[in-house]
């Protein structure tokens, strides 16, 4: 087995994470809590790479005549994995600086080891299938714009109108784009691609134990992300419910 060498944009996108993440913590969101400046900076450069992700890998995907499921990787296709592993490292190290004091880091940090591990035997072991995993990243990353402008109006408070507002306005559409996204295309897509990987379709590429790990842990995310967008879901009904007792009272 000839020794893994790893590609030269992989510390690059990394360094540039880290830049970005520093650019808003120091500079940006600078006026900014102890407790919020970390987690927005956070948000900075997940939405830098959420938005550009989704355009990377469309194209990535769009100019290779012969994608499927278990195609050789592309020279756009490898870049791609190399740009979201730096920014899933960077973030690593946010969590790992920055504990939260909600908690849940735990879920993060063990969420970005299993996407790296996907992502990194992708990209460095066998070469092939990147073509379904950044499928399945447009689809993760297309709400984006959306999480992360909700994450930092909820994080900048209520003493500022503007992200009240904000924050208002985006949370419907974020959670019916997100619950599209996660409990509807993804599944669907999953279920393809996993039928594609049962029936021998990448075995003479992709050894069984790899494309299996990559199942439960793409099976496990979208679980997770069901679940939390579902609890989402059951607040926000809660909270127009209660609302609306309060207005009946009143009257």
């Amino acid at each position: 087995m000839e020794p893994i060498t790893i590609s030269k944009d992989l510390p690059l996108f990394f360094s540039i994470f880290i830049f970005v993440y520093l650019l808003g913590y120091l500079f940006i969101f600078r006026k900014w809590t102890p407790e919020t400046r970390p987690l927005a900076s956070s948000c900075l450069i997940s939405l830098l790479h959420g938005v550009s992700a989704v355009y990377l890998a469309t194209s990535a995907l769009i100019f290779d005549k012969n994608r499927g499921f278990s195609s050789v990787n592309t020279q756009s296709q490898n870049s791609v994995l190399d740009f979201s592993s730096g920014y899933f490292l960077a973030d690593l190290i946010h969590l790992a600086v920055f504990p939260s004091p909600a908690g849940g880091d735990s879920l993060f940090a063990a969420h970005h080891v299993a996407v790296l591990f996907v992502f990194l035997t992708c990209r460095y072991m066998v070469g092939h299938g990147a073509c379904a995993l950044l499928a399945l990243l447009i689809i993760a990353e297309a709400t984006s714009a959306c999480q992360n402008s909700w994450t930092l109006a909820a994080a900048r408070g209520l003493d500022a109108p503007i992200a009240v507002g904000i924050h208002r306005f985006v949370t419907v559409p974020f959670y019916v784009l997100y619950s599209v996204c996660r409990c509807v295309v993804a599944p669907l897509f999953i279920v393809k691609m996993t039928w594609v990987y049962v029936t021998g379709g990448a075995d003479d590429v992709i050894p069984r134990w790899v494309w299996v790990s990559w199942t439960v842990v793409i099976v496990v995310a979208v679980t997770v992300s069901i679940l939390w967008i579902w609890n989402l879901w059951v607040l926000l009904f809660q909270e127009k419910y209660s609302k609306m007792k309060i207005a009946k009272k009143i009257q």
